[in-house]
């Protein structure tokens, strides 16, 4: 699959469509998993990472390991553009992401579904796992 219908699947508009954002944000938001999330959210980044790192990283390590791979490599690549923005070593994004990959992992374990809640409720259940995974993250940002 290329990147073009890769995003039109993921928001249901073609690439560089005008309604590609407000499709990524109501769907990745009104998941009713935690781990549907982040198959709708930033599908271009996606694609990359699924593409280069989880799908060669899951040829050698099992799926649950080479998400929470991927999720870190992602959280340093973030965290390596502000430190060279800002020319200090600082990791806040590397844990956060890594507690974002452990929620997906962990809510598929437990089987945590709020696909029936009502849109309003899902997007608030979505933003504060992301929220508390950032408030460990701040906690033990080196």
């Amino acid at each position: 699959m290329n990147l073009s219908d890769y995003v039109k699947r993921r928001n249901g508009v073609p690439l560089g469509d005008s309604d590609s954002l407000r499709n990524m944000l109501s769907r990745s938001l009104g998941a009713g998993k935690f781990s549907i999330f982040w198959q709708y959210w930033n599908p271009i980044w996606g694609f990359y990472l699924g593409k280069y790192i989880f799908k060669p990283l899951k040829l050698m390590l099992p799926q649950a390991l080479s998400l929470i791979i991927t999720f870190v490599v992602c959280g340093f690549i973030h965290d390596l553009a502000i430190m060279l923005l800002n020319w200090k070593f600082t990791l806040l994004l590397t844990p956060w992401f890594l507690f974002m990959g452990l929620s997906v992992i962990l809510s598929d374990y437990a089987k945590i579904d709020y696909s029936k809640f009502p849109w309003i409720a899902r997007a608030a259940i979505n933003t504060m796992i992301i929220s508390g995974c950032l408030f460990i993250a701040y906690q033990v940002r080196i």
